[in-house]
């Protein structure tokens, strides 16, 4: 691969290193050692390489959003209500918790936000605070089943 700058892989070794830590993050440095031939100090010289240049940005659980009583999930498209006013929306939603992910879009829409919440009522009063705190049109399209997601992301 050979890329250089922040980032960027060095080479196979670093993608698959990169590979087995999306698959399991909690991977210990024997088992990546083993994945990839190289020896258990060079992977973790490796792994911290690829950590300080932002390749690998943190690890994280997955929780089961039913089990801790998220069980509703929608996705909510969200356009200024005057196309003129500072595009801030992402910072002035910043504080609901309820939103895990936001995504500038293309398209009608300006931002697509991704929200969990505990029922049809949570939801209602999160579109409410949605757009009350950004002045924003909001359009929700309710999850009725999730097939997968939080996917391993692996180098091209």
């Amino acid at each position: 691969m050979s890329e250089d700058g922040p980032g960027r892989l060095d080479d196979e070794i670093d993608a698959g290193i990169v590979r087995a830590v999306s698959r399991n993050a909690r991977a210990t440095l024997a088992e990546l050692s083993a994945a990839v031939g190289l020896s258990v100090s060079a992977v973790q010289t490796r792994l911290r390489r690829l950590e300080a240049r932002g390749v690998i940005t943190g690890y994280r659980a997955l929780v089961d959003a039913e089990a801790v009583g998220k069980p509703l999930a929608a996705f909510v498209e969200i356009t200024p209500l005057d196309p003129g006013q500072p595009d801030n929306a992402p910072e002035l939603l910043e504080h609901l918790t309820e939103i895990e992910a936001c995504h500038s879009i293309a398209g009608d829409a300006s931002y697509m936000l991704l929200v969990r919440v505990a029922s049809p009522r949570h939801l209602e009063t999160l579109i409410r605070d949605i757009r009350t705190a950004a002045s924003v049109n909001t359009r929700t399209t309710v999850v009725l089943q999730t097939f997968y997601e939080n996917r391993p992301v692996f180098p091209a």
